[in-house]
């Protein structure tokens, strides 16, 4: 069988971390994804605000690098949870379990840069969850948040957006 979603939208309110008796990290938040079709009567495009629950490294990761307002794209599996409120009724909610979290903008976009220019929806810094982290040991290869690629740092010489150039002496090669 197979359960996966993957949703792209702004977070609603910073994501709440608790633990569980255990010390699990748990974080909740809500993503408001655009719909890319139809539109209300007033001409404006509706909105879906779908509940995401992390846990763990991708919990901590959430809770201490997104904020209210970011673009996110979430991966994981969609899950139906059912329970009795406080007056008998039984309820059921879904809800998206996050694997991965990957912001969509910058962090420069979301303090009030330029949040529609450049990068902005074509995945800005991408950071893994509980597959990876982020700070480093990501095997995709993509940005870390410490200046570094691949969980590499990047010598002090080498310009910030581009790759430096190695002499042609062997001892400089990192293998």
């Amino acid at each position: 069988m197979l359960n996966h979603i993957a949703i792209m939208g702004r977070l609603t309110r910073d994501p709440e971390l608790r633990r569980t008796g255990s010390g699990l990290a748990v974080a909740s938040f809500t993503v408001a994804v655009d719909r890319d079709f139809g539109k209300n009567e007033n001409g404006e495009k509706e909105t879906d605000f779908i509940d995401c629950v992390a846990w763990r490294n991708t919990a901590e990761f959430v809770s201490k690098y997104a904020s209210k307002g970011r673009m996110v794209a979430v991966s994981g599996r969609l899950q139906i949870r059912s329970w009795t409120d406080k007056d008998g009724n039984k309820r059921r909610t879904a809800e998206v379990v996050a694997d991965n979290v990957y912001f969509g903008d910058s962090r420069r976009d979301a303090e009030g840069g330029n949040a529609y220019g450049g990068n902005s929806y074509g995945g800005g810094n991408s950071y893994g969850g509980n597959r990876g982290g982020y700070n480093g040991g990501n095997s995709y290869g993509q940005q870390q948040p410490t200046g570094g690629f691949g969980g590499y740092a990047q010598p002090a010489s080498a310009p910030a957006s581009d790759f430096a150039m190695l002499e042609d002496d062997d001892a400089q090669l990192p293998f």
